[in-house]
């Protein structure tokens, strides 16, 4: 490496190190930026020069080979959150000074990753099921020394029944150990009541994810006997696709519950009178009201829905209604030309027409 490299690279380093000092909760994401990294590239880097808080460095060192996992992990669920937005008014985009930035030197998602809201709650959510998905899968694949099938499922089952434990189920067990290692950042570690709320939060919304994994097991079986009479089955347990777990999570989103900023012995739902109600591991919690993501905001990082494309016709969040905010939307023609009847000609080749065909495309003035 030359010595321009070097000293890029030692800049680079400085920059990391300042930011983890001025943003301790917000550190917590930026091993997100592993999901956008391209195939191999976090493996040449090696731990060390990583986006990653020292604790993570650390585990990353002792366990190395976990490293396509968590980028795998973090892929998972930036496409999943870009998924289950994508027609909303937050539709999940990385930042623009995310991808022109230095690796990890600005967050992936921009303001939403330490607002407090709704938004930050479901993306911590769905990177901490990602990651437990993707270790898992992992585990399972026989990727790893330490891991493999869930063990304390073999030999048991019901005779009566005629069904038996067998195959490789996921040990999502594993899978949930590594990602609160990885992720969860001791709350004594920070200064401030305003950093210790969010802190809590992202920490509970991170379990809230890793529940949505496990609560969507399912099992699967496989018949034997004479002539597929399924005299006995053999069962395993499986994780769900992880589209399942972003509708399950987008569900908890929709329904997600706003606590107190200050914490007394735990965290309190903000309304006095709805206190008495529990708040449930499994629930997603945040603290700031969202703002509505109509107009651009470039101080905060918000474009704005101008130049989307709606659904003139729909009457949920993809239609021109709800997401042009009321301000209407343009209309324009788009000529769509592609082979059409194609036919193949003995001997030897296809022959297709020239198809052309007009559609109308509304975008949000």
């Amino acid at each position: 490496m030359d010595r321009a490299a070097l000293l890029g690279l030692a800049r680079l380093c400085a920059l990391w190190a300042a930011l983890l000092v001025l943003f301790p909760y917000g550190a917590q994401g930026n091993w997100m930026w592993l999901g956008i990294a391209s195939f191999g590239v976090p493996e040449k880097l090696g731990c060390a020069n990583l986006p990653l808080n020292s604790r993570q460095k650390e585990l990353c060192k002792r366990k190395p080979y976990l490293l396509p996992s968590i980028r795998e992990g973090a892929r998972l669920g930036i496409q999943e959150c870009r998924n289950q937005f994508r027609h909303e008014r937050w539709n999940c985009m990385i930042t623009a000074a995310a991808t022109t930035a230095p690796m990890g030197a600005s967050p992936l998602f921009g303001y939403e990753l330490s607002s407090g809201t709704k938004e930050t709650a479901f993306i911590y959510a769905v990177m901490a099921a990602g990651l437990v998905h993707s270790v898992t899968r992992s585990c399972s694949a026989g990727n790893m020394t330490e891991c493999s099938c869930d063990t304390t499922l073999q030999n048991g089952g019901s005779a009566s029944e005629g069904w038996h434990w067998g195959g490789c189920s996921d040990d999502v067990q594993y899978g949930m150990w590594f990602s609160r290692k990885f992720l969860d950042f001791p709350i004594g570690n920070t200064t401030g009541k305003e950093n210790k709320v969010l802190l809590a939060m992202n920490l509970h919304n991170n379990e809230a994810g890793r529940q949505a994994v496990a609560k969507l097991m399912s099992v699967d079986c496989r018949c034997h006997g004479v002539s597929g009479s399924c005299a006995v089955k053999t069962c395993w347990k499986t994780m769900s696709s992880f589209e399942k777990i972003g509708h399950l999570l987008k569900d908890k989103y929709e329904n997600s519950i706003q606590i107190s900023d200050k914490i007394k012995r735990k965290m309190r739902r903000r309304e006095k009178d709805q206190r008495k109600i529990p708040i449930h591991k499994d629930d997603l919690l945040y603290v700031n009201k969202s703002p509505n993501y109509c107009v651009e905001d470039k101080k905060l990082g918000i474009p704005g829905t101008q130049g989307r494309e709606c659904n003139r016709t729909s009457e949920g969040a993809d239609g021109c209604n709800l997401l042009c905010c009321g301000r209407g939307y343009n209309t324009h023609v788009v000529r769509h030309v592609e082979r059409c009847e194609c036919k193949f000609i003995w001997c030897c080749y296809v022959r297709c027409r020239r198809c052309e065909s007009m559609t109308d495309v509304h975008t949000c003035k």
